[in-house]
């Protein structure tokens, strides 16, 4: 199953990867200023994570997680071949452009929570860390590829569109590789249904998944509240492309290339995390605050060689915060909460997310501000994570030592 869908999510990834690194150079083509790029990739990522709070509850309540899971799907693999008409909408080509960027993400926010329950539990036996990691691996080899194609559609023909309607290729192969693969499989709901422990005391024995926030443990809580720091520290790559346009002189054509090597940084820092998870549990994850802090004094300056280094440090940022993070959400919350919980802590990330794209916006012009605010934010997320690893590795049935994993909190 962590195969199956590594496979889909490879694919739609190259639809919506490809699209993604230009979503700057599109918008500013249609006229956005870096406020406008800033906070409608913000707002992408902000619904992306924070409406997985309405859908992660959903899911749980109905256990129809493959009506979620093919309904994200086919948004995104609908909204990224349409921004190939907004260059030729007129007056109206910016506004679409902005609700189209978003709704890609919306589709990523409506399939999340489903198809990560299922992959929490189908990863048990292989330990939670690595079959995060294998899975992201496959989804990042999609979000290398798109950009590879989508890069070379504009070289051979020099304009914007052709590269987002290609894009409907992979999109439609992964549309019926996800129905054949439902065909063979049952509904995930049945393998979290399994694993419900039979204590009492455990929050996901007791109560109803309708009440997706009163049965949570603190220190699911707490490691949300970190996650909203760094996620407003951690740039949306639509700002990191309009920079590399307007103040690098990267051509437009290249900016997927560039992309695509911190997709490849991303699969590393995945790959790493989550094998390291799974011998040293929650506390690799404390050099995540780290690598965000840096990121804006490399990715935004004015030459290219520290820009890339900052891209590549962003990549393995966001390839640890969609992986191994949420192998540690995974082992904070019974099985029976954990649609509703990843729905909660992808809405702290959301939050993050949209408040990071107005920082990164209103401040892009003062690179020193933003370096000190993006360091502050950092400061606090490091001390919340120190907080949660402390108090996860205290909690009744946390082992302490490399590869604990650790159950849910009682109340």
């Amino acid at each position: 199953m962590v195969l199956g869908f590594g496979l889909v999510s490879l694919a739609v990834d190259a639809v919506s990867d490809g699209a993604r690194p230009l979503a700057g150079p599109l918008l500013a083509q249609l006229g956005a200023s870096a406020l406008v790029v800033g906070l409608v990739t913000g707002a992408a990522e902000a619904a992306a994570q924070g409406l997985r709070l309405i859908f992660g509850p959903w899911a749980d309540r109905t256990g129809k997680y493959w009506t979620f899971t093919i309904a994200g799907y086919a948004l995104t693999v609908l909204c990224v071949p349409l921004l190939a008409v907004t260059p030729v909408a007129g007056a109206a080509g910016l506004v679409l452009a902005s609700v189209l960027i978003i709704g890609d993400r919306v589709g990523k926010a409506v399939r999340s929570p489903a198809k990560t329950v299922l992959l929490a539990s189908v990863a048990v036996p292989i330990g939670r860390g690595r079959g995060f990691a294998v899975h992201k691996s496959l989804d990042l080899a999609g979000a290398f590829a798109g950009p590879l194609i989508a890069s070379a559609v504009i070289a051979a023909t020099g304009s914007l569109w052709p590269a987002f309607a290609v894009l409907a290729v992979p999109g439609a192969f992964a549309m019926a590789l996800l129905f054949r693969l439902r065909s063979r499989v049952s509904e995930p709901q049945r393998a979290a249904e399994h694993e419900v422990p039979e204590a009492p005391d455990t929050p996901g024995a007791r109560g109803h998944a309708d009440k997706p926030a009163e049965r949570l443990s603190s220190v699911f809580l707490l490691f949300a509240l970190s996650a909203f720091f760094w996620s407003a520290g951690l740039v949306a790559f639509g700002v990191i492309a309009f920079h590399l346009t307007a103040a690098v002189d990267v051509p437009v054509s290249a900016v997927p290339l560039v992309y695509a090597a911190a997709m490849a940084a991303a699969a590393l820092g995945a790959l790493a995390s989550g094998y390291g998870y799974d011998r040293a549990g929650g506390a690799v994850l404390l050099v995540l605050p780290a690598l965000v802090a840096v990121i804006p004094a490399l990715a935004f300056s004015a030459t290219m060689g520290p820009v890339l280094a900052g891209i590549l440090v962003w990549g393995v940022a966001t390839g640890i915060q969609d992986s191994t993070v949420k192998a540690l959400v995974a082992d904070l919350v019974a099985p029976a909460r954990q649609g509703t919980a990843y729905g909660i802590f992808a809405a702290f990330e959301g939050g993050g997310a949209l408040a990071g794209g107005a920082l990164y916006g209103a401040l892009y012009g003062s690179r020193p501000a933003l370096i000190a605010a993006v360091a502050a934010l950092q400061a606090v997320a490091m001390v919340l994570l120190v907080a949660t690893v402390v108090r996860s590795r205290r909690r009744p049935g946390a082992e302490p030592g490399p590869g604990a994993q650790p159950g849910p909190e009682p109340e």
